[in-house]
């Protein structure tokens, strides 16, 4: 065996030794010929007996390459990872689930990417459906009736071809529903029997161009018009950006309406960097609910228009209750075609005046083409917000953590894989679509060192520096995702915002106890991480990547950041435990500055 980087491109590959020609054709080289085709980059594997088949064909038929196969160490770390890749290049990945086992483990993962709307596609395997072909128990075991039924309710759609012509079908119909919005993951099973049975000969490989994704629909003219009508009328326009694509020009093109329409623009930190931070227009600052100012500009509006934004009624339902919205509703989103009565991520019913059943970007262009003859000059940015440098003896707390990771960092670019439940929107600004890739979907617990992975490995010889801040919870139930970006040699910097609690839920057991007239004094039991203190560096350096800390003060910070980008750059992942005060939310507005200098 031997070793290659892809020039730095890419991740680092085993190469295996070459097949003879005469080694005959295998259901499962069917399949491995398929995903070459799609031009899947990467597939994500924790290796399984019901799709040796498939693994074979990966290493001896394709050798290892187009696509690669990335080893992990647990099934829910091969999807956090192919969703956090999709987030960066809006490009798919496969993960490979073993069987029954490995489909339950990979499930709540499925979900973060169903709720976050990234296609994904995950193939899986069974024991053979034949009982005849099963061996005893491990194959019975192995074996399900319908084991799409288990994630059926939170995929777009599901399969389990029964041959080699039907596995193409139902792969490139997986393919084409994935990547249509709005998108999501799909899953598909494969056989074990069909997948090891010999063939008389090669099966023709489609063309795969001629089954490939749609384009996305174009809103009618007539609400085109109507919309238009409304915003040119319009005092108080507000834009609610919200899961809109990670594209420079739809970026530019939002920015382009906002100013056409001086419109006050809300961004939402679960979806990621929508809209400039900096920018005159935004009313900031982003938050997970909506901050008291944002409330004020959305109370204000007399036109609203909501690009796919994340729980527009709950929205509403922040700034009016139960009062009908007195604004006028311009809703453009493809989400509705993906609801179903499992699932409550639809969140609640919005009005819409005007519904465009279409993606943001075609709706924001037809806007701006029937608004064409309006003459809005471009606006500056603001200065940068400055926060002011804790001393160096300073106990840590987020804010703190925030304004030393960016006064290193500047003025280098950088993308925010992950952020924490208690960081502020005003504590970084967002001047381009890769500054923030937002939150995973699903709102659990663990998919934070997966993303973070896939994201460092969809940035892979890039100048932009792969940056994750996860909590603690977070990177202990998810930190042997990170000897996957060992074994793959990618750059990352995570910074683990450590409050040795399970602290949101600290925050519910106060609230109760309060309601109650129990002592609040006992939130803590049952939730702090302590007591035995566990060893997050350590725990990093056992995964084969560098570990740091604990770090508690501004000074220690500021060193361990100094060690930690260096060796980022220059190709290593490497960990920051930083012990950060419990709780602590900083309200930055009220220490923050403005950097000197030009607003450009």
């Amino acid at each position: 065996m031997s070793l290659t980087d892809r020039d730095g491109a890419g991740a680092r590959r085993d190469v295996p030794l070459p097949s003879p020609a005469d080694s005959g054709v295998w259901g499962s080289d069917v399949v491995a010929d398929l995903l070459r085709a799609l031009g899947l980059p990467y597939v994500l594997v924790n290796p399984g007996a019901s799709f040796r088949g498939l693994h074979d064909s990966l290493v001896n038929h394709l050798g290892n390459q187009q696509p690669q196969m990335l080893i992990v160490l647990h099934e829910e770390h091969a999807v956090a990872i192919a969703h956090g890749y999709t987030k960066v290049t809006g490009q798919m990945l496969a993960a490979i689930l073993h069987s029954n086992v490995g489909l339950m483990h990979g499930t709540m993962a499925i979900f973060d990417a169903w709720a976050d709307r990234v296609p994904v596609l995950v193939l899986g395997a069974t024991g053979p459906v034949d009982a005849a072909k099963r061996r005893p128990w491990i194959d019975w075991l192995h074996t399900a009736q319908d084991q799409g039924a288990l994630v059926r309710h939170y995929v777009k759609w599901d399969a389990q071809p029964a041959s080699p012509a039907a596995a193409q079908e139902a792969i490139l119909r997986a393919w084409r529903i994935a990547d249509t919005a709005p998108k999501g993951p799909v899953y598909v099973c494969l056989d074990a029997s069909m997948q090891e049975a010999r063939l008389p000969g090669p099966l023709p490989l489609p063309d795969v161009q001629r089954f490939a994704p749609p384009r996305g629909p174009l809103p009618a003219l007539q609400d085109v018009q109507q919309a238009g009508q409304w915003l040119r009328a319009a005092q108080r326009p507000v834009i609610l950006a919200g899961r809109v694509s990670r594209s420079q020009a739809g970026w530019d093109a939002r920015v382009a309406l906002a100013e056409k329409l001086g419109a006050r623009v809300l961004t939402d930190l679960k979806v990621g960097a929508a809209f400039p931070t900096r920018h005159p227009l935004h009313a900031g600052p982003a938050g997970i609910f909506l901050t008291p100012p944002a409330i004020e500009v959305l109370r204000s509006a007399d036109v609203v228009l909501s690009l796919d934004w994340l729980d527009l009624a709950g929205t509403f339902k922040q700034v009016w209750g139960s009062e009908p919205v007195p604004a006028r509703v311009i809703s453009v989103s493809m989400d509705h075609q993906l609801h179903n009565g499992w699932s409550m991520d639809h969140q609640g019913l919005p009005p819409a005046d005007v519904f465009m059943a279409c993606e943001c970007e075609p709706a924001v262009d037809q806007l701006l083409a029937t608004l064409a003859d309006i003459e809005a000059p471009a606006q500056g940015l603001l200065a940068e917000r400055i926060a002011p440098l804790p001393a160096p003896g300073d106990e840590l707390h987020v804010a703190a953590l925030a304004a030393g990771l960016r006064s290193q960092l500047r003025p280098q670019e950088v993308c925010l894989l992950r952020l924490p439940l208690s960081w502020g929107g005003e504590m970084w600004d967002f001047d381009g679509p890769m500054d923030f890739l937002g939150y995973d979907g699903g709102a659990g617990i663990g998919s934070g060192p997966g993303m973070a992975v896939g994201g460092a490995l969809a940035l892979k010889g890039q100048t932009r520096l792969p940056v994750a801040l996860i909590g603690d919870g977070d990177y202990l139930m998810g930190v042997t995702a990170l000897w996957t970006a060992a074994h793959a040699r990618l750059p990352l910097l995570i910074i683990v915002v450590n409050n040795r609690s399970f602290f949101n839920d600290e925050l519910h057991q106060e609230r109760v106890a309060r309601e109650r007239g129990r002592p609040v004094e006992n939130r803590w039991i049952g939730q702090r991480i302590d007591d035995p203190a566990p060893d997050l560096a350590q725990m990093a350096r056992a995964q084969g990547i560098e570990g740091i800390g604990p770090v508690r003060t501004a000074g220690e910070l500021a060193q361990a950041l100094a060690q930690a980008i260096e060796r980022v750059r220059a190709g290593q992942a490497v960990v920051i435990d930083a012990h950060v005060r419990p709780g602590y939310v900083a309200a930055m507005s009220q220490g923050m500055t403005r950097s000197h200098g030009s607003s450009g």
